[in-house]
């Protein structure tokens, strides 16, 4: 059989039968537990359609969060830059594809130029009778290429490549997941705090009628000098708060008009009117663990990195065979004139069968495998690591809602019981048997518990905030789950 057919035949069978060095990718098994172990613990009330799971800030019922997550959605400069990302990822997978295709070239040219007559070579022309310093030089040229991927480098580079791109759309979801969350957070942050600066703002006030009561007993010798001391000591206490609550509302609403992709201060006559705390909506359709692979952005975006080093060992054993390329040319070419251009007799054409081996290169190229299995492996273990603390940020969610609900229950609770007290001091203090001091102190040990319980609720409405996101936000319920619904 001569060379050339044998050379084809090998080129030929090498891309039908369509292998490819390395290993196949195959997704790992992920270190996950059945069931969660708060799963029966938060929330309680009907389960959550997927219209609601997708837009799960909704559900607190507050259409300035429902806006403030809509712009920061739109206008976040995170999510931009996630977004250029993908682009950039995109252009990646399409220079993959192109490699697995030929490539062609056309090129064209026209000269004009002039010899020396002082040079060697123009010294002996121009000796020539009839000799012309002037020469022309026309050409045109058609030109292709291609590489054979016979052992599947090229296609492993593609599947790289695919993966990547795949990596970062899960990514620029897992940046608006995050941009969500931290638009809701830092807004109930913000209604949080204001609710303790009112409440804080009142406790002076409180304390303020104390002391002034005080101070008249202490004149008038009915009271002792302690008991002054002490109520200045308290209202200091409760005086050293208000600055400490206000500058925390400055910056959350700083914070929030960042996540917003605008100047601090930008929407904060918007919120300069107080509004409750959110209250969490009820969390009931959590699903398993495994579903985290398919909810969490995050984990897919590690899986997706852990299939592109795999590829990439195969890209790296391709080495190790001999590349086959095929290359061509057809153009015409002509110095008399720019007519003759297109004859027969200009016509030029060129074919090449290209052999590339790196035969004396194998420790390189061992080293360069080496380096793709280590990638691999590491991108392996940060796999697994992701998904233990995807499982984790879920526990600690679960947790997280189940104590904070049973503390605001507590606190409001707490706070009933004060209210009533206070009733009761003030109907006391009505009948001439207890002092106005006495009913001060019990407004005071009311706003200590309204305080306490605003907290509560604000740290309970961030960890829904926070079990949104650890389960993925926006999910879809399982397929079983829609069949069995209808």
């Amino acid at each position: 059989m001569p060379p050339r057919r044998f050379l084809v035949l090998l080129l030929l069978a090498g891309v039908t039968a369509g292998c490819a060095v390395g290993p196949d990718y195959r997704r790992p098994a992920a270190p996950l537990p059945s069931h969660y172990i708060g799963q029966a613990s938060p929330g309680q009330g009907r389960s959550m359609s997927a219209a609601e799971l997708a837009a799960w800030w909704q559900g607190f019922d507050d259409p300035l969060l429902t806006r403030f997550v809509s712009l920061a959605l739109e206008q976040n400069l995170d999510l931009a830059q996630a977004a250029a990302r993908v682009t950039q990822a995109r252009a990646g997978l399409g220079a993959a594809n192109a490699t697995l295709f030929p490539s062609g070239v056309a090129s064209g040219s026209a000269a004009r130029a002039q010899q020396s007559v002082e040079a060697p070579l123009g010294q002996v022309l121009n000796a020539t009778p009839g000799y012309n310093r002037w020469g022309n030089a026309y050409e045109i040229n058609l030109g292709a290429s291609w590489e054979a991927d016979v052992f599947g480098g090229l296609r492993r580079g593609q599947e790289a490549a695919q993966a990547d791109y795949q990596a970062s759309q899960a990514g620029a979801v897992a940046t608006r997941l995050s941009v969500a969350a931290q638009t809701a957070d830092i807004y109930i942050t913000i209604r949080g705090l204001q609710t303790r600066l009112d409440i804080a703002r009142r406790q002076v006030k409180t304390q303020q009628d104390l002391l002034e009561k005080v101070g008249l007993l202490y004149g008038k010798g009915l009271a002792a000098e302690y008991q002054v001391r002490q109520t200045e000591g308290a209202l200091s206490q409760v005086q050293a708060t208000v600055p400490v609550l206000q500058a925390g509302l400055d910056a959350a609403m700083n914070a929030l008009d960042v996540m917003l992709g605008v100047a601090p201060g930008t929407h904060r006559i918007e919120l300069e009117a107080a509004a409750p705390i959110p209250v969490m909506p009820p969390i009931t359709d959590m699903g398993s663990p495994a579903d985290l692979l398919q909810r969490r952005p995050d984990l897919i975006v590690a899986e997706r990195r852990l299939a592109a080093t795999n590829a990439r060992i195969g890209e790296a054993v391709a080495e190790y065979y001999p590349k086959f390329s095929l290359s061509g040319l057809l153009g015409s070419a002509t110095t008399i004139s720019s007519g003759n251009l297109f004859t027969s007799g200009a016509s030029q054409a060129v074919g090449i069968l290209g052999l590339r081996w790196r035969l004396f290169d194998f420790g390189r190229i061992n080293a360069q495998i080496d380096l793709a299995k280590g990638k691999e492996a590491e991108a392996l273990a940060a796999y697994r690591q992701a998904v233990l603390r995807a499982t984790e940020d879920v526990e600690n969610a679960f947790s997280a809602l189940t104590n904070r609900g049973e503390q605001a229950t507590t606190l409001t609770q707490g706070e009933v019981s004060f209210s009533r007290a206070r009733g009761a001091s003030f109907a006391a203090y009505q009948r001439g048997a207890a002092s106005l001091i006495d009913m001060l102190y019990a407004d005071a040990s009311l706003l200590q518990a309204s305080d306490a319980k605003a907290q509560a609720q604000t740290e309970l409405a961030r960890a829904a905030v926070a079990a949104f996101r650890a389960l993925g936000g926006g999910w879809q319920p399982p397929p079983s789950e829609t069949m069995a619904a209808r």
